[in-house]
């Protein structure tokens, strides 16, 4: 079967290299490169403690046990299991999420001040208590993104980058193809990954996929010592170190949940605010911005990821936000789908919400 992915970043990475391991012909197409867009400017931290209702969290948690599936195929070396900390609520709020959590059967702790400043002993003014996720990690997402579709084109797969998708090619209800600028690709499947750019392309065969405007901007610092071991989410600040000793840390406050459809001031003017803010937590190192990049994320209308066949026989969509979480079970989810190969009734369950239908629906 020749499928054609459109998209290069972690969500349609994970679906190349599923498909390729399957035995798929592949082909992804990207218009800039790989990890070009959201994935390459993404926090990377992969969790379930942030989830929409129970059946997001029981999304998320199992892509991070499908994490520990593909590091048993392939060198994961962008991946690193940290753990988080958590102090975004305080007293009754905080033992209110921890025991919501601890129902759904999510590994959580209470740590109190003095196992906080011994698990991070540079951190000035640890809190009373925090959450501790220790199943949580990282991935350093350009990097991630890079060694699926390496391990993809290993198995056989084609990559085209600086290649513009223009429609998808059908004829009468069939997908035949995807249209470039140069002709058409042959495909008996295509798949669209490009995040906020699905939209446009989808509409080419009349599919519907509304999307929120939710730009994001993330700062690094210049190197500096190891101070953190962990992904830390602080009331106003979510942040972590990376492997070449840089603070990574989104411009705004809870950013997953941060509902903002325009960035109002300059990005540096918001890139010294949160340069201020992380300063003053970490006071032992000398802290300055090097670089800040922004995006738009992609979210579909309802916050929620679509995953799934839409509109003619052939063509299939994975579009979500929160892709570093969720990019190795979309990719098998979605893998599995499009070579028409039976899904089990826990993977129908765990897909069953995020179908494109609920849009295609809408009055």
């Amino acid at each position: 079967m020749k499928v054609v992915v459109v998209g290069a970043g972690v969500i349609g990475a994970s679906v190349a290299y599923h498909l390729a391991k399957a035995g798929a012909q592949v082909t992804v197409v990207d218009g800039a490169g790989v990890a070009a867009g959201a994935t390459g400017r993404s926090f990377g931290w992969i969790n379930a403690s942030f989830h929409a209702d129970e059946a997001h969290f029981r999304l998320r948690h199992e892509s991070i046990v499908a994490y520990h599936r593909i590091a048993q195929q392939m060198d994961l070396e962008a991946v690193r299991w940290t753990g988080c900390l958590c102090w975004e609520e305080k007293g009754g709020a905080l033992e209110a999420q921890a025991a919501t959590l601890a129902a759904l059967g999510y590994g959580v702790d209470i740590i109190d001040r003095a196992e906080f400043a011994r698990r991070e002993p540079h951190l000035a003014n640890p809190p009373a208590q925090a959450l501790a996720f220790d199943a949580e990690g990282v991935a350093e997402t350009a990097t991630l993104a890079q060694a699926l579709i390496d391990a993809a084109t290993g198995l056989g797969a084609q990559l085209l980058l600086g290649v513009t998708a223009l429609a998808v090619e059908t004829a009468g209800d069939t997908v035949t193809g995807l249209r470039i600028e140069q002709g058409v690709i042959p495909a008996d499947r295509v798949v669209v990954c490009t995040g906020t750019g699905s939209p446009g392309l989808l509409a080419s065969v009349g599919v519907a996929l509304p999307m929120l405007s939710r730009p994001g901007l993330l700062l690094r610092s210049a190197p500096v010592a190891p101070v953190l071991s962990h992904v830390m989410a602080a009331p106003g600040q979510e942040f972590r170190q990376d492997a070449s000793g840089r603070i990574i840390a989104p411009t705004s406050a809870n950013h997953q949940a941060d509902d903002a459809d325009r960035v109002t001031q300059r990005p540096d003017v918001l890139a010294d605010a949160a340069m201020a803010r992380l300063q003053a937590m970490l006071p032992e190192v000398a802290l300055r911005w090097e670089q800040v990049t922004q995006a738009m994320r992609p979210v579909p209308l309802d916050g929620l990821p679509v995953m799934g066949h839409c509109g003619p026989e052939g063509l299939h969509m994975a579009v979500m936000h929160s892709g570093i979480t969720l990019a190795p079970l979309a990719g098998e989810l979605v893998a599995t789908a499009v070579l028409d190969q039976p899904l089990s009734n826990h993977q129908s369950d765990l897909i069953a919400p995020y179908t494109p239908q609920r849009f295609q629906e809408q009055p």
